[in-house]
């Protein structure tokens, strides 16, 4: 078995972190940034390290900075985070996330306008 270096389970654990915040699975991670599951895994438990050029898809894929996989997402819980992540869509990635925010606040307002409150 290979020896876990730190930096790569540091950046591992912040991969993992991200990944599931966004929702996705290994697999489909996978998918997204042309990596098996086997590896996704590895980097994930930090027995592999990452290329700068595995890490630029992962931060395209995953909309978060470099910064945030090196050292860990900023101490906020407030809109920032949500703003910055919006903010690294390319055009036209972010014009399917306005459509769906607005759908999804339309639909908190016919909840509301027929008395179920969420």
């Amino acid at each position: 078995m290979k020896e876990k270096k730190t930096i790569n389970m540091e950046i591992g654990a912040q991969i993992q972190f991200a990944r599931e915040k966004a929702g996705m699975t290994q697999e489909r991670f996978g998918e997204l940034v042309g990596l098996g599951t086997k590896s996704v895994s590895a980097i994930e438990r930090g027995t592999v390290g990452i290329s700068l050029s595995s890490m630029k898809k992962i931060c395209q894929v995953l909309a978060v900075s470099s910064d945030t996989l090196l050292f860990g997402p900023a101490e906020t819980r407030d809109m920032r985070d949500l703003t910055s992540r919006l903010e690294r869509l390319s055009p036209e990635q972010y014009a399917i996330a306005e459509r769906i925010l607005n759908a999804l606040v339309e639909g908190f307002a016919l909840n509301s306008e027929n008395g179920k409150e969420s």
